[in-house]
């Protein structure tokens, strides 16, 4: 079974970066027709969809974070990684890894980011 794990920093300063990582296990990082997604879920809000990597490395962007946001995947680490930069305080969220194996989702259980000076 796959499991995901986030890690990263729970408080940044405003204008700061955000760098956070998915620790997969259990599966590759690189197996054919698996597609890995970073999502955030802000206090009270719904969840947001940031952007995904294909199992080939092909990456696709919320409009809403194409210019700030960068996923990728470390193959030898088997980790999925986020780095976000020039954070404010409405980043302030729920960080979620995860992975569509066959229409089916899995999950890391999140990590909370919070954006302040």
């Amino acid at each position: 079974q796959v499991q995901l794990q986030e890690s990263g920093p729970d408080l940044v300063k405003p204008s700061q970066m955000l760098s956070l990582t998915c620790t997969v296990s259990g599966g590759s990082i690189t197996t054919s027709f698996y597609a890995w997604t970073w999502f955030r879920q802000p206090p009270g809000k719904g969840l947001e969809w940031m952007g995904s990597i294909g199992y080939d490395g092909s990456l696709h962007y919320s409009p809403y974070f194409r210019s700030r946001t960068s996923i990728s995947r470390n193959n030898a680490k088997n980790t999925l990684d986020l780095q976000m930069n020039n954070l404010k305080p409405e980043d302030t969220a729920v960080y979620y890894c995860n992975v569509r194996i066959n229409q089916d989702n899995y999950w890391g259980k999140g990590t909370q980011v919070s954006v302040s000076s």
